[in-house]
């Protein structure tokens, strides 16, 4: 039995259709929590555009998702680099809540939080927590070492922890 990225790969239509209907909101949050929610709209777009033209040369050597985030990174520091903004801005941290205020409180602290740790810690946070990747897929997007990838998160979990203790 193929995957559906496989049948997209091969031209079936259908499966590309399905492919974007499944990952583009995750697609649009990971690349809203990098660039902001106006730019992630396009950017995103642009992420299925590569995909498309890229997916004969996807080899499944990783997850789909990976490889699909691996595009949407690339084009998240590109844009960022071109529009010489900050890689990840405050506001961009949390989704908006509707629930009790002591959630945006506690959403504005953490993301204050996260501005105090280092670009490296911050993005092993964002991408093991909020996206929910595996070390290994951290790993492959980052293109560093599992063990890097557990000790920056070790050593940003210490960080944060610091910043919560009044002493």
């Amino acid at each position: 039995m193929t995957s559906t990225a496989e049948q997209a790969k091969f031209g079936n239509p259908e499966a590309l259709r399905q492919l974007v209907c499944e990952n583009y909101a995750q697609v649009y949050r990971f690349c809203a929590r990098r660039i902001g929610e106006q730019a992630a709209a396009d950017i995103t777009q642009e992420v299925f555009i590569t995909m498309h033209q890229s997916l004969r040369r996807f080899q499944a050597k990783s997850s789909f998702r990976t490889w699909l985030l691996g595009i949407a990174t690339n084009h998240c520091r590109n844009y960022s680099r071109k529009a010489k903004s900050q890689w990840l801005a405050l506001e961009n941290w949390h989704e908006p809540t509707t629930q009790f205020e002591s959630d945006v409180i506690n959403a504005e602290f953490v993301s204050q939080a996260l501005a105090k740790l280092s670009e490296e810690h911050r993005e092993v946070i964002v991408l093991h927590e909020l996206d929910g990747l595996s070390y290994a897929e951290i790993s492959e997007l980052t293109g560093v070492p599992e063990g890097t990838v557990k000790s920056r998160l070790h050593h940003a979990f210490q960080a944060l922890r610091r910043q919560g203790d009044p002493r």
